[in-house]
């Protein structure tokens, strides 16, 4: 019975949307961490890179996880597509360094870069996983698209993987045509 109660709670638990507090015209916090791509480490600055164009910022809780590399893999298949619209994409974690470096060759195929969510970024974009009433010290599964002027376009927030990669790419598209 206690197994059963458990399990419930947890299924609930997991089935609660995650909130996106930067609404869409909100400035986006720049945040300067540890990055890695193709299995090497950077610094990533959110400035320096919005020079380059609109950045999808997706929160993701935890490196090699079922949820989290499936939705690393969708992203990897669609960055044709993000680059096609001018968009880079970058997955955040609290992961250490070294599994960001191993999740960024294996799940995301070295297509785009994977970064540290410092407790200063998870506050700064309102992510942080609670559960139970308390900080687990992971990020939600929260995906934002950022215009080059720092400001937020869109924001999903959601536990299932499942629609962030389709909504940023249409978020992205939509901000393509009316730069046009």
């Amino acid at each position: 019975m206690r197994l059963t109660l458990v399990l419930a709670s947890l299924t609930l638990t997991a089935a609660l949307p995650a909130a996106a507090q930067l609404a869409p015209g909100t400035a986006a916090p720049d945040f300067t961490t540890r990055g890695a791509l193709a299995g090497k480490e950077f610094t990533l600055n959110l400035k320096k890179q919005l020079k380059k164009g609109p950045l999808v910022l997706y929160f993701y809780p935890m490196s090699f996880t079922p949820g989290c590399s499936a939705e690393a893999q969708a992203f990897a298949a669609a960055t044709p597509d993000f680059k096609k619209a001018g968009a880079t994409v970058i997955g955040m974690a609290a992961d250490p360094i070294d599994k960001l470096k191993d999740f960024s060759t294996k799940d995301c195929a070295s297509k785009f870069a994977v970064a540290q969510a410092t407790p200063d970024v998870i506050k700064g974009y309102d992510v942080d996983l609670i559960r139970n009433g308390a900080s687990t010290g992971k990020t939600s599964r929260t995906s934002y698209v950022i215009a080059p002027d720092g400001k937020v376009l869109y924001a999903h927030a959601e536990m299932s993987p499942a629609n962030h990669v389709k909504n940023t790419l249409a978020a992205v598209r939509e901000y393509k045509n009316k730069k046009r």
